[in-house]
């Protein structure tokens, strides 16, 4: 079996996380997969799966080795598309992860163009608030929002937040606004869960104030409703409030004391030569958000 067709069943096998499943998938054996991992293994002389009877699952070298063997199988369907004419259009499936407020706020909207646009494309979503692993969950695309420590993924920065601190007019009519972090102690203050008796917030040149919150909520959008509706102030970054600001019903205090802007990025873990799927998808993303009142 030469290298191509290896790369294709060591994918497979990766992908399914078992030689039957990657069997059905090819259309092979089970023995012949196995003796082409086999084969594939012995040639590069480093183990690319771990084996149990119930699963399989690829080592630290097999996923560094999928992702290049993905990119590579991927590039050669691209370029057979591009010498029969289809390359120009995308279909297939693509999963796309983001933090869960962002998503809804700024993401979906270009989901929603996307699929409208390319009616053979289908696209998985996931929002979370946390840093998702593309390759180790199967994800094509991510928006991360702060500096990037993985530099092996592609980027592309589309825009930037802040932590802004921020309250309703009628609080600050009532309550006076803070004209210097230090007098946040002498206000209400809503924070996130995770917070107990106090809280530790960070401004620009360093400096920090540790406020003690009358409330805690679970959610931003319940943060953001309390201090709508005129209790105390809260801290969050700029796009989780930004409806908020733009419709007058928040307003950002100490804004020259934030801290320093934190860029939002756009990454994918594809080679120099992105699939038209992803290359399309990333293309309309920043389009609708590189020029976003609410992410300069």
């Amino acid at each position: 079996m030469d290298r191509f067709n290896q790369m294709q069943v060591f994918a497979a096998v990766a992908e399914e996380e078992g030689f039957a499943a990657a069997a059905r998938k090819l259309s092979m054996s089970p023995p012949a997969v196995t003796r082409a991992i086999a084969d594939l293994e012995t040639r590069l002389g480093v183990k690319l799966l771990n084996r149990t009877n119930r699963i399989v699952r690829a080592t630290e070298a097999g996923k560094r080795y999928l992702e290049d063997a993905k990119r590579i199988l991927d590039e050669i369907t691209e370029a057979e598309d591009a010498a029969i004419g289809i390359n120009a259009t995308p279909t297939g499936q693509l999963s796309v992860t983001a933090p869960v407020l962002f998503g809804r706020l700024f993401v979906l909207p270009s989901i929603v163009e996307y699929l409208k646009l390319y009616p053979e494309m289908s696209l998985n979503a996931v929002f979370v608030d946390r840093v998702v692993d593309l390759l180790d969950e199967g994800l094509d695309v991510g928006i991360r929002i702060g500096d990037l420590p993985d530099s092996s993924m592609r980027a592309r920065r589309i825009g930037q937040v802040s932590y802004i601190a921020c309250a309703s007019p009628d609080y600050l009519k009532n309550n006076g606004t803070p004209r210097q972090p230090k007098d946040l102690t002498k206000h209400d203050i809503v924070c996130s869960t995770g917070v107990s008796q106090s809280a530790t917030w960070q401004f620009g040149q360093g400096e920090i104030v540790r406020v003690k919150p009358r409330l805690v909520l679970n959610s931003n959008d319940a943060i953001i409703s309390a201090v709508k509706d005129g209790f105390g102030i809260t801290r969050l970054i700029s796009y989780q409030a930004a409806p908020q600001i733009a419709e007058g019903s928040l307003k950002i205090i100490l804004k020259k004391y934030e801290p320093k802007p934190m860029p939002i990025n756009i990454v994918h873990r594809e080679g120099r030569h992105s699939s038209a799927k992803i290359r399309s998808f990333i293309d309309l993303v920043t389009n609708n958000l590189q020029n976003h009142a609410a992410l300069k």
